[in-house]
C-alpha cells in the first residue's frame, strides 16, 4: 500500500511516481550498495544540458523542512520545491533494453528533451 505525506502547497496537484521496475532497481541498487533503509531517493532537477534542465537522482540521509516527501512501495522520495515545479506529474521508470539501461523520466511538463533523455525545457 503506497502513503503519502506531502507539503502543502496548492499549485501542485500531481506527485512524482516510479514504475514497478524503476521500484525494483532502486531497491537493488540499494542492496547492492549497503545504502540504508531509512535513506530517501532524492529527485530533482538542476539548470543544464543541452535542453536547460537536468534531472537529478540519488540517495540522500538529509530530508529539509521544505522537501516534499513521497512514500511508494517503502521507498522514501525526497524531492525539493524548486524541483517539484518542474516534476510534477512525472513518473520515473527503469529500462534495460537495446538502446542502454537506466533510469527515465516522463514528464508531462517538459516543452523540450535532448536526444540523452536526460535534458529537458519548460
Amino acid at each position: 500500500m503506497s502513503e503519502t505525506t506531502t507539503l502543502e502547497n496548492p499549485q501542485v496537484k500531481e506527485e512524482v511516481t516510479l514504475t514497478e521496475k524503476a521500484i525494483n532497481e532502486v531497491r537493488k541498487i540499494m542492496a547492492e550498495n549497503n545504502i540504508p533503509e531509512d535513506y530517501s531517493l532524492r529527485v530533482g532537477v538542476k539548470g543544464g544540458g543541452c535542453s536547460g534542465l537536468s534531472y537529478t537522482l540519488g540517495f540522500d540521509s538529509d530530508i529539509k523542512d521544505t522537501d516534499k516527501i513521497l512514500y511508494r512501495d517503502n521507498i522514501k522520495i525526497a524531492v525539493d520545491w524548486k524541483s517539484i515545479l518542474y516534476l510534477s506529474g512525472t513518473n520515473i521508470d527503469y529500462t534495460d533494453g537495446l538502446t542502454g539501461k537506466g533510469f527515465v523520466f516522463n514528464n508531462p511538463l517538459a516543452k523540450k528533451t535532448c536526444g540523452c533523455g536526460s535534458s529537458f525545457g519548460v
